[in-house]
């Protein structure tokens, strides 16, 4: 997809920001930086980017996403796992980081009270385009419940892997084989728990009300969690 002018201004402004990052974090000196090295104009640059450098964090991260999911379409899954293909799309999201530094950096800008909701919203974000990609279906509570254990998984992935200092990343292949199997492993005890007929007078209730929690109606509901997508 060719990217439209306002895209276009803003990847400038972001290709020129990440060299400035490592120093001096996701932070208005940096993206006063990214203005000059770039050459866009500074009034352009703050009305496409009212919070600055923030506002870049999330293209960078955003531009992740994207990249992701091309690979994951590119890909050939045939033979795979489900499980397998989940941690795949992490591997991916993981290879689609072109500075390690900048996650770094906006790990902790993200980290910060008044920033928490855009990180959360973020890893929702990934969470949700991993699931898409892979073609989930879901129309009950389990939509919900998919990305937000999905979430957990790769924001622990991304923690370990800043310090990941293993041949080829090598460990953190490893971590991420080990937390979908931990995943898989509760998703087990819960199915024995909704098949156990001795507890089933008490799991049928709450299975009825979670079957009636719908999924959010894409072409209706752009802007409800995990489907947020920027309107430049």
């Amino acid at each position: 997809m060719t990217p439209t002018p306002t895209q276009s201004v803003k990847i400038q402004l972001l290709d020129a920001i990440i060299p400035h990052v490592a120093f001096d974090g996701w932070a208005p000196a940096a993206f006063d930086a990214a203005i000059a090295d770039s050459g866009v104009d500074p009034a352009l640059a703050r009305s496409l980017c009212p919070r600055g450098a923030i506002d870049l964090a999330i293209a960078f991260h955003e531009q992740g996403d994207q990249a992701m999911v091309a690979a994951l379409h590119a890909a050939d899954l045939t033979h795979m796992r489900f499980r397998d293909k989940v941690a795949h799309a992490i591997r991916l999201r993981i290879a689609a980081i072109p500075d390690k530094e900048a996650v770094r950096r906006g790990t902790a800008l993200f980290a910060l009270p008044h920033m928490a909701a855009d990180g959360a919203r973020l890893i929702w974000g990934t969470a949700d385009q991993i699931w898409t990609a892979l073609g989930d279906t879901s129309e009950d509570a389990n939509w919900y419940t998919k990305r937000l254990t999905l979430s957990g998984v790769y924001a622990s992935v991304v923690l370990y892997w800043l310090g990941d200092d293993s041949t080829g990343g090598q460990a953190t292949d490893a971590f991420i084989d080990r937390r979908i199997d931990d995943v898989m492993q509760v998703e087990k005890v819960k199915a024995r728990l909704r098949d156990n007929p001795v507890l089933k007078p008490l799991t049928l209730p709450f299975g009825r009300l979670m079957a009636g929690i719908k999924a959010p109606r894409r072409n209706i509901d752009p802007d409800l969690p995990g489907i947020w997508r920027d309107p430049t």
